[in-house]
Protein backbone atom coordinates (compact mmCIF):
# COMPACT_ATOMS: atom_id res chain seq x y z
CA UNK A 1 0.00 0.00 0.00
CA UNK A 2 1.26 3.45 -0.89
CA UNK A 3 -0.13 6.78 0.22
CA UNK A 4 0.55 9.93 -1.74
CA UNK A 5 -0.10 13.15 0.12
CA UNK A 6 -0.21 16.51 -1.59
CA UNK A 7 -1.56 20.01 -1.32
CA UNK A 8 0.77 21.60 1.17
CA UNK A 9 2.49 24.89 0.58
CA UNK A 10 2.87 28.46 1.71
CA UNK A 11 -0.27 30.41 2.55
CA UNK A 12 -0.94 33.73 4.23
CA UNK A 13 -2.68 33.92 7.60
CA UNK A 14 -6.40 33.60 7.14
CA UNK A 15 -5.96 31.61 3.98
CA UNK A 16 -7.00 28.10 3.05
CA UNK A 17 -5.40 24.94 1.79
CA UNK A 18 -6.75 21.57 0.84
CA UNK A 19 -4.61 18.53 1.50
CA UNK A 20 -5.26 15.25 -0.23
CA UNK A 21 -4.00 11.74 0.33
CA UNK A 22 -4.57 9.00 -2.21
CA UNK A 23 -4.02 5.32 -1.57
CA UNK A 24 -2.97 2.67 -4.03
CA UNK A 25 -2.00 -0.97 -3.80
CA UNK A 26 -3.57 -4.23 -2.72
CA UNK A 27 -6.25 -3.88 -0.10
CA UNK A 28 -9.95 -4.45 0.28
CA UNK A 29 -10.84 -1.30 2.08
CA UNK A 30 -9.98 1.44 4.52
CA UNK A 31 -11.60 1.78 7.90
CA UNK A 32 -10.39 5.01 9.42
CA UNK A 33 -8.47 7.81 7.84
CA UNK A 34 -6.58 10.26 9.99
CA UNK A 35 -4.58 13.41 9.52
CA UNK A 36 -1.75 14.20 11.90
CA UNK A 37 0.64 17.09 12.09
CA UNK A 38 4.07 17.44 13.52
CA UNK A 39 5.67 20.62 14.79
CA UNK A 40 9.47 20.84 14.87
CA UNK A 41 10.83 18.93 17.82
CA UNK A 42 7.41 17.60 18.78
CA UNK A 43 5.55 14.33 18.39
CA UNK A 44 2.86 13.96 15.80
CA UNK A 45 -0.55 14.98 17.00
CA UNK A 46 -3.93 13.94 15.71
CA UNK A 47 -5.72 16.63 13.77
CA UNK A 48 -8.77 14.87 12.40
CA UNK A 49 -10.26 11.43 11.98
CA UNK A 50 -13.00 10.05 9.76
CA UNK A 51 -14.52 6.61 10.11
CA UNK A 52 -15.80 4.34 7.39
CA UNK A 53 -19.26 5.64 8.27
CA UNK A 54 -18.10 9.24 7.83
CA UNK A 55 -18.14 9.97 11.53
CA UNK A 56 -15.59 12.70 12.18
CA UNK A 57 -13.52 13.92 15.09
CA UNK A 58 -11.29 16.96 15.35
CA UNK A 59 -8.64 18.31 17.61
CA UNK A 60 -9.92 21.22 19.64
CA UNK A 61 -7.38 23.53 18.00
CA UNK A 62 -8.80 22.96 14.52
CA UNK A 63 -12.48 22.33 15.15
CA UNK A 64 -14.62 24.64 13.08
CA UNK A 65 -11.74 25.49 10.75
CA UNK A 66 -10.71 22.12 9.30
CA UNK A 67 -12.90 19.57 7.56
CA UNK A 68 -11.94 15.98 6.84
CA UNK A 69 -13.70 14.07 4.09
CA UNK A 70 -13.21 10.89 2.11
CA UNK A 71 -14.12 9.25 -1.16
CA UNK A 72 -13.90 5.49 -0.96
CA UNK A 73 -14.28 5.11 -4.69
CA UNK A 74 -11.08 7.09 -5.12
CA UNK A 75 -9.40 5.75 -1.97
CA UNK A 76 -8.71 9.35 -1.05
CA UNK A 77 -9.02 11.52 2.01
CA UNK A 78 -8.93 15.30 2.11
CA UNK A 79 -8.31 17.88 4.77
CA UNK A 80 -9.82 21.26 3.98
CA UNK A 81 -8.11 23.87 6.12
CA UNK A 82 -9.48 27.37 6.49
CA UNK A 83 -8.68 30.40 8.64
CA UNK A 84 -5.10 29.23 8.84
CA UNK A 85 -2.75 30.82 11.33
CA UNK A 86 1.01 30.60 11.80
CA UNK A 87 0.31 28.14 14.62
CA UNK A 88 -0.89 25.67 11.98
CA UNK A 89 2.54 25.56 10.38
CA UNK A 90 3.66 21.95 10.50
CA UNK A 91 4.24 18.85 8.44
CA UNK A 92 0.93 17.11 7.87
CA UNK A 93 0.66 13.36 7.53
CA UNK A 94 -2.21 11.13 6.50
CA UNK A 95 -2.73 7.69 7.92
CA UNK A 96 -5.10 4.97 6.85
CA UNK A 97 -6.26 1.80 8.56
CA UNK A 98 -6.23 -0.71 5.70
CA UNK A 99 -7.53 -4.22 5.62
CA UNK A 100 -7.37 -7.24 3.36
CA UNK A 101 -8.87 -10.71 3.74
CA UNK A 102 -6.25 -11.59 6.28
CA UNK A 103 -4.68 -8.59 7.88
CA UNK A 104 -5.19 -5.03 8.99
CA UNK A 105 -2.41 -2.50 8.99
CA UNK A 106 -1.84 1.22 9.26
CA UNK A 107 0.03 3.06 6.54
CA UNK A 108 1.36 6.61 6.56
CA UNK A 109 1.75 9.12 3.83
CA UNK A 110 5.05 10.87 3.31
CA UNK A 111 4.07 14.18 4.88
CA UNK A 112 3.37 17.52 3.27
CA UNK A 113 4.63 20.83 4.61
CA UNK A 114 2.13 23.55 5.43
CA UNK A 115 3.59 26.97 6.15
CA UNK A 116 1.38 29.85 7.21
CA UNK A 117 3.23 33.12 7.00
CA UNK A 118 2.85 36.63 5.67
Amino acid sequence: VQLQASGGGLVQPGGSLRLSCAASGNFLGIDEWEWYRQFPGKQRELVARISDRNSTEYAVSVKGRFTISRDDGKNTVWLQMTALSPEDTAVYYCKGDFYTDEVRADYWGQGTQVTVSS
